[in-house]
């Protein structure tokens, strides 16, 4: 009696479907159009940072330490006084001590850096807060978009967007002599053009005042969201 083993039968089976589906010519899309569209929203930039710095230089860098961590403590700790959980979050940043070297290559004193991070919504309370720290100067403030307003902002640009994108693939279909299309495939992208940080200069001049609350003042963003894809005619 002659047996056919199961597995080898199988194998056959899919081989002879593989090579059918390999012989089989899909048809080239026809009536098939390229756009895009996009969409801007702009809205005030509601989040703030600003990087504060302590600097210190000596012959020793153990003393170095020692005074930028007294400083820093010092500054952290009557920030925490003022922190409120999105308005006005603290962190410390970098920590560093190295060595400065004369002409003749060898260590002529260190100097070292410390940094505290103030990050949130409330700008006065920031201000006030920056202005009153001791030992510390703002080396750098930068403002920007919030989570919840950023995603707010780009839901808004992508309903523009995509609107724009379905009136102009009508429009494409109508001028062309087609009733209708299909969407054949679509690629979204969201972007943040943000204005530039402020010059540190200027921040630097700001804490020369004393005590005075640091000058702040928010720009806007543009919030892009771009639609791209293809239509097919019909």
């Amino acid at each position: 009696m002659r047996r056919i083993t199961r597995p080898l039968a199988l194998a056959a089976c899919l081989a002879t479907t593989a090579s059918w589906a390999a012989a089989q010519v899909l048809p080239v899309p026809e009536n098939v159009v390229q756009l895009a569209a996009s969409a801007t929203v702009e809205v005030p930039q509601d989040l703030l940072v600003l990087q504060l710095q302590a600097t210190r230089e000596g012959s020793d860098a153990a003393q170095v330490q020692s005074q930028l961590k007294a400083v820093l403590e010092a500054a952290l700790a009557d920030a925490r006084r003022s922190a409120q959980p999105g308005q006005l979050d603290v962190r410390t940043g970098a920590f560093t001590v190295g060595p400065r070297h004369g002409r003749d290559g060898r260590i002529s004193a260190w100097q070292g850096t410390a940094e505290l991070i103030l990050e949130g919504t409330d700008f006065a309370r920031m201000g006030q807060l920056a202005g009153r720290l001791p030992g510390m100067a703002v080396s750098s403030s930068s403002f920007r978009l919030s989570r919840p307003a950023r995603e707010a902002a780009e839901r808004e640009a992508q309903g523009q967007a995509v609107s724009a994108f379905r009136a102009r693939a009508a429009e494409l279909a109508k001028g062309f002599g087609f009733p209708a299309y299909t969407l054949r495939e679509v690629s979204v992208q969201a972007l943040d053009q943000g204005l530039p940080p402020r010059p540190r200069v200027m921040a630097m001049e700001a804490k020369a005042a004393g005590d005075a609350p640091v000058p702040l003042e928010a720009g806007k963003a543009n919030v892009v969201v771009n639609v791209s894809g293809s239509v097919q005619l019909r």
